[in-house]
């Protein structure tokens, strides 16, 4: 039963991409607390950490590929998505501190107590359950979504209208998470974490687990998505990206679908975000940054639109370009060379790097076909 599910959903190299996925999960954590810091096999917590933070950007590039690969909508502020993800996250992190706080609060968080807050807002309350936290980490982001989506769609913005406006959203929230008064630490944001699940966040095995989690939500995030394109419904979205017009006069309640997909993506994103948060320590304002969102939008160009697997490669690699690039002689260049790698990749791998190895195989496998195909019959063995 699982191989006929994987075979009709996941197919041969998406199985083959989620077993990685879950092997790198287990094999990096367990060289990290397996092995002694003296072993040449030793994975140190500062990389667990840094490959953590990885694979929840891939986890948000996977989601924006699933509405601007297979239905055409291009967001330019799927990073609002993954911002309120890590919010939701970050309170509950912070409700975690209680007295160890720098003010021995037992309820407000330090920044509250500093800006004389005379108590919690009501917004913050619940966030000291995990499952509430948890609920709030796919519900604000799917509703903020839903929200944006309904009014969007069934005006029937699209195109470059609806990317700019995906991006002020992404920008007017930034500025309002930038005002003490809103009670989210303002300029700051929310940092100095504790305890997750009552675990120190700082301890090896706590960041073993966080990015083994991120792995098991990059596993399934691609799972989920691979259930919807290769379903009837995902046959209507694609039909959508290249003849929205035309899908609508056939009697599809385009919007619905838009809106739908639209979802998922801003939960998925959310997702990510809660789990980059306890791994780098902090959530501020400036993950609202539309250059952020633009960012991702470049990791799936450069992966490959509509493949799912180049998203996920394309996140990868230009995070570990940008981690490498940033730290040496070629740090004030780096914005430079990431538009610079942009617009190669537009002109020479327009399909980006997996789509276009997608095409070559695809390609070489027809041509193959259509050789043997026009082959001449061997001819008979002669009588004896």
């Amino acid at each position: 039963m699982m191989h006929a599910f994987a075979d009709r959903i996941l197919g041969r190299a998406g199985t083959v991409f989620l077993v990685l996925i879950l092997l790198v999960g287990i094999v990096v954590p367990v060289l990290n607390l397996v092995f002694p810091p003296s072993s040449p096999l030793h994975v140190p917590s500062y990389l667990v950490a840094l490959l953590g933070k990885y694979v929840c950007y891939a986890l948000l590039a996977l989601s924006i590929d699933l509405i601007w690969g297979y239905c055409g909508i291009l967001s330019l502020g799927h990073g609002a998505f993954f911002a309120l993800g890590g919010y939701a996250m970050g309170m509950y992190l912070m409700r975690q501190i209680g007295t160890r706080g720098v003010y021995a609060h037992p309820i407000l968080p330090d920044f509250m107590v500093f800006l004389n807050w005379p108590e919690l807002p009501v917004y913050w309350y619940g966030f000291q359950h995990f499952p509430y936290a948890l609920l709030m980490v796919v519900l604000v982001p799917g509703l903020l979504a839903f929200l944006f989506g309904w009014f969007a769609f069934r005006s029937r913005v699209t195109g470059v209208y609806l990317s700019i406006i995906t991006q002020a959203m992404t920008y007017a929230l930034m500025l309002g998470f930038f005002r003490n008064n809103f009670g989210f630490g303002g300029n700051n944001g929310l940092t100095d974490f504790k305890d997750i699940l009552g675990f120190n966040v700082q301890a090896a095995g706590t960041r073993a687990a966080l990015f083994a989690a991120s792995c098991l939500a990059l596993a399934l995030g691609f799972t989920v998505c691979r259930a919807i394109i290769t379903s009837k419904f995902g046959k209507v979205l694609i039909a959508i990206r290249d003849a929205e017009s035309r899908t609508r006069f056939l009697g599809y309640r385009v919007e619905s679908y838009k809106l739908f997909v639209f979802v998922v993506s801003a939960c998925m994103a959310g997702v990510a975000g809660a789990l980059y948060v306890p791994q780098v320590g902090i959530i501020n304002p400036s993950e609202f940054a539309p250059a952020n969102s633009i960012e991702a939008v470049i990791w799936v160009a450069v992966g490959g639109r509509g493949t799912l697997i180049g998203p996920i490669v394309g996140a990868l690699l230009v995070n570990y370009a940008k981690t490498t690039f940033t730290t040496g002689l070629l740090a004030p260049y780096w914005l430079f060379l990431l538009g610079g790698l942009f617009v190669a990749v537009t002109l020479l791998l327009p399909r980006g790097i997996v789509g276009t190895i997608q095409h070559v195989w695809s390609e070489r496998w027809k041509t193959r076909e259509t050789a043997e195909e026009g082959a001449p019959a061997p001819s008979p063995a002669p009588a004896e």
